[in-house]
């Protein structure tokens, strides 16, 4: 995956002008959908009630407030489906699973049960695509355009660069695809291994 990027010539986007790109495309991804893949096992997410409450060691009120957005998330993908596309997500975890992903994988196990088609792999399975490195993370929107997601050093959304080649956008999808279908459905990994999880440590994300 990352030779595919590599051959091609991306713009690099300021978060401002990732986000009102990205908006502007997605409610257009037709048949070919919207496939997403997440390496990282940490990120800061600013602004985020719930991932807030979870960075203060708020675990309950964390959540209840993931719970909280199910209504949100039913209309949201409610309107993703009457666009005609569909939203799939591989979620890369290592083991043991960071703090930060615990909290994650709460609030997409709140998003699969509204319709988002998410699998999760480990290391193993994505262990012949890193020879020399992480993978990056990719969001793919139809068949026009991609996004390697571009974050700072604190793990906080910084932009992104932007891929407009139809072959290496096809190769990408192709890899994510494959990746998908042979991960395990979240419902069943979140069960087995999450959901009787004790509460994460925080204190040492603060500092």
């Amino acid at each position: 995956m990352l030779s595919a990027l590599t051959e091609a010539t991306g713009d690099r986007l300021g978060l401002d002008a990732y986000l009102e790109d990205f908006d502007k495309h997605f409610w257009h991804a037709g048949r070919a959908g919207f496939w997403k893949l997440e390496r990282q096992q940490t990120f800061r997410e600013p602004g985020v009630k719930s991932w807030e409450a979870f960075f203060r060691g708020e675990w309950g009120t964390a959540l209840s407030l993931i719970s909280e957005q199910r209504g949100h998330y039913e209309r949201y993908f409610r309107k993703i489906a009457d666009h005609g596309f569909g939203l799939h997500r591989v979620r890369v975890v290592e083991e043991p699973i960071a703090p930060y992903l615990q909290w994650e994988l709460h609030l997409l196990h709140l998003k699969e049960q509204c319709g988002e088609d998410t699998r999760v792999v480990g290391l193993d399975d994505v262990a012949l695509l890193e020879p020399d490195g992480a993978l990056p993370e990719i969001a793919i929107i139809g068949s026009s355009v991609l996004y390697e997601i571009v974050y700072d050093g604190d793990g906080s959304l910084a932009g992104g660069i932007k891929y407009t080649d139809s072959g290496a956008i096809a190769e990408c999808r192709r890899i994510i695809r494959d990746l998908h279908g042979s991960g395990e459905r979240l419902d069943s990994f979140f069960g087995r291994r999450v959901a009787s999880l004790p509460a994460p440590a925080t204190h040492h994300l603060r500092t």
